[in-house]
């Protein structure tokens, strides 16, 4: 049995689920009252992100079940031991991740998120499902704790925080990946910067869209 059909997993697992359906970020109240046109500048911004993400700490910001499936059989078929993540928020992606270290036999997953309460969420949802020793989270600003004390090699990266940051943290990280690792970032149609940087062969990286929302990249040299 993989740990990913297994309990207590799937029973952490099913209830985020449940409270991320319960809870629409679109419907917030802090987006009803924004313009459309607002909403688009604040998800692009490299400035005002630490404000947007700090109204919406309440919500989960999780990734569907279909992209957390894709998650873990990506980190396994690539036999990941070192997994880096940007956006922790209430765990969602995390539990999928350091479920596929598990079955992968052991490793790291290092996730960052600037949110004290959405920090305490994941540790205690990592913690019921039994997989917390494969997780290192860093509280703080992104381009501050992935900056240092790294692992020389990154298996895996996934992209999930501020959009806008994608560029920055991909620049941060970028050395470290190796030939084959895979990269996952989510929403790219708010950093176009980063899918240009993607598209192009020439930069190293064989990328695709999938559904409307993941860019799915492959590290080439």
């Amino acid at each position: 049995m993989t740990s990913f059909i297994s309990q207590p997993f799937s029973r952490v697992l099913d209830r985020l689920f449940n409270e991320t359906s319960a809870l629409d970020p679109s419907s917030s109240i802090f987006f009803s009252q924004l313009s459309q046109a607002e909403q688009q500048r604040l998800m692009r911004s490299k400035t005002d992100y630490v404000d947007l993400y700090s109204a919406l700490k309440h919500l989960p910001l999780a990734v569907s079940r279909e992209t957390g499936m894709l998650l873990y059989m990506l980190a396994r078929s690539g036999k990941a031991k070192s997994i880096v993540e940007f956006g922790t928020s209430f765990g969602v992606s995390t539990l999928h991740l350091a479920a596929a270290l598990r079955d992968n036999g052991g490793g790291l997953l290092i996730t960052t998120e600037f949110e004290p309460s959405k920090v305490a969420r994941a540790r205690s949802n990592l913690t019921e499902a039994g997989l917390i020793d494969l997780v290192e989270i860093r509280e703080g600003d992104a381009l501050d704790t992935l900056a240092t004390n790294m692992p020389e090699t990154i298996d895996l990266l996934l992209l999930d925080g501020a959009k806008a940051l994608y560029p920055d943290i991909l620049a941060l990280l970028e050395s470290r990946l190796r030939p084959g690792a895979f990269i996952i970032a989510d929403n790219t149609e708010y950093s176009p910067e980063y899918l240009a940087r993607m598209r192009c062969v020439a930069n190293g990286y064989m990328s695709v869209a999938l559904a409307d929302d993941i860019e799915l990249s492959m590290r080439l040299f």
